[in-house]
C-alpha cells in the first residue's frame, strides 16, 4: 500500500509526487491517458519530422519558479532553449513592439513608437526591481503567503505601496494609457494579459500583463530543447529514481472516503487502491468535488459555490508543419521572436474580448502562434518551421461575428473552416504564409478535452484568471488552500493557487499540506475539524493552517 496516490501526472502531480518522494514516502500516480504530461506534451502527430508541442509550449513560470529548480531536473537531462527574441507583437503597418531579454533593447524599441515610452518601460522595470522577487515568493507559496507577503509589503511600503497595488488592479488598457504614449508598450501588456482570459478592460489586467512581461524580460519565454515532453520526462525520471510508480492509463473514477477520510481510489477498470496517508488529486477542482467525491461527503455550501465556478475561455489551436520561414512584413523584429502576438492595436483586442464575452466566434481572433524551430532548432529540419497558434472561442456559441456559420459543434465542417479564419488572420501580417503550409492538426476545444479531461471545452488554465476566482476565492470562496473537507485529499490541480501556467505550486504546495497533515497532532486537529463541519459549525471553509 502506498503512502500516497496521485490522480493525473500532468506536471503539478508529478510535482507533487516527487516533494513526497523526496521526504521519504512511497508514491503512486495514476495517469488516464497512455502517457505521462498532461498538458505538457509533444508528438509528431503533423508531420512525422517535426516535433509539435500539442498542448503548452513555451514556460517563462517555469524557469521563474523556485519549486521547479529545487528539483534540479538538468541532473535528469532536462535543457532550455530561447528564441533570440522574447515576443513580437507586430502591426499591419509593419511595425513591431518587442519584448526582449535586454531591457534597453526593449526600451530603445519602444522609443521609436513614441518619445518617452523608453522612460516609461525603464519604470515599469524598476517596479520589478523593488518588488519582484518578493512577489513571486508570495505567487508560488500557499495562501496566504504570509513570511512572503510580510517581506512584499514592507517592499510596498517603502515603493510607495498604494499606488502600486492600484497599478496592479487597474485594467490593461487603462495603466497603459496612463504609462505610453505610443502603441509599443500598451501592445506588450495588453497582449501578455490576454495569455490568461483577461480583457483589456478587466481589473487586474494590468497587474498580470505586466507580470508576463517582466517574466518574459527576466526569464525569457524558453522551450525544452527537443519538445516539451521532455519536461515531463525529466520529472518521471526523477520520480523513479526514487522509487515512486506512475501507472498510465489508469483513470481513476472515484475517490473512496470512510469515517471522512480518503483511504482509496477505484479505477474505470474496477480496482480499488488503498491507500496509507493521502491522496492528491491534479484535476479540474469540478471535476474532483461532487464528481471523483461523492456529494454526500462535502458541505453543501461547497456544492452551492461550484455551480458559480467559472470555467476560462475555451481554446482553439492549430499547429503546422511549414517548409519554410515565415514572411512576416516585420521582418526580423518577428521572425526572430519565439513568441508572437497577432492583434492590429490595442482595439481590435478589445474588440476580440467583447466578441467572446458576447458568445460570438471572433471574425479576427487574436492569436498566440509560436515559432517552436526558431527557439528550438531540433524541432524540425533546418530552414523550416515547426509552428502552431492558438485563440479562443466561447464556451457556449451564440453567434458566429465571421461568415463561416460556426454554431459550436465543432464537427469537421467547422474546424477546417475556423482553421482557415485563423490561417487567414496570420495573412495578414505575413503574407504568404498559406502557401508554406506541408501539413496542419487542428485541435479544436472538445478535442482537448477528449485528449486531456481536465481541459474542460478546450479551458487550459484550470478556471478564470479573474480577480474573483484568485487566491482566497480559487476555487471558490473561503479556500485558497489544498486541504479539502475530507481528510487527507489534496486539490494539486491548477484549480488551487495560485492557478493556471507550468510551474508545479499547486502540487508542491498540496505535498507539503500532505506532509504537515501526517504528523500526528495536525492528524488529530483535522479529525477534530472534519467532526466540527459534520455538525455544520465549518461547513463554509476547508482550509488548514
Amino acid at each position: 500500500m502506498p503512502d500516497a496516490l496521485v490522480i493525473g501526472a500532468g506536471p503539478n502531480g508529478l510535482v507533487a509526487a516527487n516533494v513526497l518522494a523526496d521526504a521519504g514516502w512511497s508514491v503512486e500516480v495514476l495517469e488516464a491517458e497512455d502517457e505521462p504530461g498532461g498538458a505538457v506534451r509533444s508528438d509528431r502527430g503533423v508531420h512525422p519530422d517535426y516535433v509539435s508541442d500539442v498542448f503548452s509550449a513555451f514556460y517563462p513560470l517555469a524557469a521563474a519558479s523556485p519549486v521547479l529548480s529545487r528539483l534540479a531536473l538538468h541532473e535528469e537531462g532536462l535543457h532550455w532553449s530561447h528564441a533570440p527574441r522574447v515576443l513580437a507583437h507586430p502591426l499591419a503597418d509593419g511595425r513591431c513592439a518587442v519584448l526582449e531579454r535586454d531591457r534597453t533593447a526593449t526600451a530603445a524599441g519602444l522609443e521609436r513608437f513614441a518619445p518617452g515610452d523608453a522612460l516609461a518601460w525603464e519604470h515599469l522595470c524598476d517596479v520589478w526591481d523593488r518588488i519582484g522577487d518578493d512577489l513571486l515568493g508570495a505567487l508560488f507559496t500557499p495562501f496566504p503567503p504570509v513570511r512572503a507577503s510580510a517581506r512584499l509589503a514592507t517592499r510596498l511600503r517603502a515603493a510607495g505601496g498604494l499606488r502600486l497595488a492600484r497599478m496592479m488592479l487597474l485594467p490593461v488598457r487603462r495603466l497603459t494609457e496612463e504609462e505610453f504614449h505610443g502603441e509599443g508598450g500598451r501592445l506588450l501588456l495588453a497582449g501578455n494579459a490576454l495569455h490568461a482570459d483577461l480583457a483589456p478592460e478587466a481589473a487586474g489586467s494590468g497587474g498580470f500583463g505586466w507580470l508576463m512581461s517582466m517574466l518574459g524580460q527576466t526569464y525569457g519565454f524558453p522551450t525544452p530543447v527537443g519538445g516539451a515532453g521532455a519536461l515531463s520526462a525529466a520529472l518521471v525520471r526523477r520520480l523513479q529514481r526514487r522509487g515512486g510508480v506512475v501507472r498510465c492509463g489508469e483513470r481513476v473514477v472515484e475517490v473512496t472516503v470512510r469515517a471522512g477520510r480518503a483511504v482509496a481510489v477505484r479505477t474505470a477498470a474496477g480496482e480499488t487502491v488503498p491507500v496509507n496517508r493521502a491522496v492528491l488529486a491534479d484535476v479540474a477542482a469540478p471535476a474532483l468535488y461532487g464528481g471523483l467525491v461523492a456529494p454526500q461527503y462535502l458541505p453543501s455550501r461547497l456544492l452551492d459555490d461550484l455551480h458559480r465556478f467559472q470555467w476560462d475561455w475555451a481554446t482553439f489551436k492549430v499547429d503546422w508543419a511549414l517548409s519554410g520561414p515565415v514572411p512576416w512584413t516585420a521582418g526580423e523584429a518577428a521572425a526572430t521572436a519565439g513568441t508572437v502576438h497577432l492583434a492590429d492595436g490595442m482595439d481590435e483586442l478589445t474588440r476580440f474580448s467583447a466578441q467572446l464575452a458576447m458568445r460570438e466566434v471572433p471574425d479576427r481572433p487574436f492569436l498566440l502562434f509560436g515559432q517552436m524551430t526558431t527557439a528550438d532548432a531540433t524541432r524540425s529540419p533546418a530552414g523550416t518551421e515547426s509552428a502552431w497558434a492558438y485563440t479562443h472561442v466561447p464556451h457556449r456559441i451564440r453567434h458566429d461575428a465571421g461568415d463561416d456559420g460556426i454554431t459550436g459543434t465543432w464537427d469537421p465542417r467547422e474546424q477546417e473552416a475556423f482553421a482557415d479564419r485563423v490561417e487567414a488572420q496570420v495573412e495578414r501580417f505575413a503574407p504568404g504564409f498559406r502557401s508554406l503550409v506541408r501539413a496542419r492538426r487542428i485541435l479544436a476545444p472538445p478535442t482537448l478535452e477528449a485528449m486531456n479531461a481536465n481541459l474542460y471545452g478546450g479551458a487550459i488554465n484550470g478556471g478564470t484568471t479573474a480577480i474573483h476566482q484568485q487566491l482566497v476565492f480559487r476555487p471558490v470562496p473561503g479556500t485558497g488552500r489544498p486541504e479539502t473537507p475530507v481528510e487527507g485529499l489534496y486539490l494539486a490541480s491548477a484549480g488551487a493557487h495560485p492557478g493556471g501556467g507550468v510551474h508545479g505550486a499547486p502540487g508542491a504546495n498540496a505535498a507539503r499540506a500532505a506532509l504537515r497533515s501526517s504528523r500526528p497532532l495536525r492528524r488529530a486537529l483535522a479529525r477534530a475539524q472534519t467532526a466540527l463541519a459534520g455538525h455544520g459549525l465549518r461547513s463554509s471553509s476547508f482550509s488548514s493552517s
